[in-house]
């Protein structure tokens, strides 16, 4: 089976690994990525604060090409693009003055057709009915699964199964056969974009979910964003040095997680690139 595919800038550079993991999961259940031709940054987390037009022309963009190319629907592993996409397809399908303007500056059609799926709901989607039947190694660990900001957020737009404590991802580990675990960081901020610019705050948040995830007894935080897993794992050094004690609990992409229980090998997985090396 064909489905389209937004890598995004994350998923083609600092986090490779996410698109490595993805399509090597895909391939399991002979699903065939076909990327966007001539795609572009969807403007990410700053754009919309400041040119409106220019945020929803950029996603705008992407959108009308895989309209262009054929493609009814579309996998976006990144959490920040799938809500940036999400919310200016949104934002254009309620503004018929919006979606003829952001038309006339991408110089393309734009019909806002296109379905956009994150990584859960393509998961949910397309492998969770046969996930449990080809499970080769259940991914026996107590886990916290941490959806971050942009994955559940805004609930009128997203439509998130619970914007508070959503579950979606608990229960598709739970299909791996990992105990995952209750906590009050699920959907708390990790300092977002503030990675370079104000490390202190990424550490002083990201530091408040590890130690959290630690406390409770979990061998590995899931998530499905990468700059949330940058945050909690690259900036591991800033974070020990905020809670003042060195930290062990792995990042892992749930693509990674359920490939390990799939059967496939940490290179196959992208694992070299972890800060934190997992030891499962």
């Amino acid at each position: 089976m064909n489905i389209g595919f937004y890598p995004g800038c994350s998923l083609k550079g600092t986090s490779s690994e996410y698109a490595q993991s993805t399509i090597a999961l895909a391939k399991i259940f002979d699903i065939h990525f076909i990327e966007i031709e001539d795609w572009n940054c969807c403007g990410a987390t700053a754009a919309h604060n400041l040119n409106k037009e220019l945020a929803v022309a950029l996603p705008a963009r992407i959108l009308a090409l895989a309209e262009k190319q054929g493609l009814n629907e579309i996998v976006v592993p990144c959490a920040a693009c799938y809500n940036r996409l999400s919310v200016a397809q949104h934002e254009c399908n309620e503004d018929s003055a919006l979606k003829k303007r952001v038309s006339e500056i991408i110089d393309m059609p734009f019909k806002g057709t296109c379905k956009i799926l994150n990584i859960i709901q393509f998961i949910e989607q397309y492998i969770a009915g046969s996930l449990e039947e080809k499970i080769v190694k259940p991914f026996d660990h107590p886990v916290v699964c941490y959806y971050g900001c942009l994955l559940v957020r805004p609930q009128s737009i997203l439509k998130f199964d619970r914007v508070e404590d959503p579950q979606s991802m608990d229960e598709l580990m739970r299909k791996t056969g990992a105990k995952s675990l209750d906590w009050g960081f699920k959907t708390e901020c990790c300092g977002a974009g503030f990675s370079v610019s104000r490390t202190s705050v990424v550490a002083k948040l990201s530091g408040k979910i590890v130690k959290d995830a630690e406390d409770r007894g979990a061998k590995a935080i899931i998530v499905a964003c990468p700059m949330c897993q940058s945050n909690l794992d690259m900036r591991r050094k800033h974070i020990d040095s905020y809670l003042s004690r060195k930290t062990n609990v792995p990042v892992l992409y749930i693509t990674q997680a359920i490939g390990l229980a799939l059967g496939l090998n940490h290179k196959e997985l992208g694992f070299k690139k972890l800060f934190v090396a997992p030891a499962l």
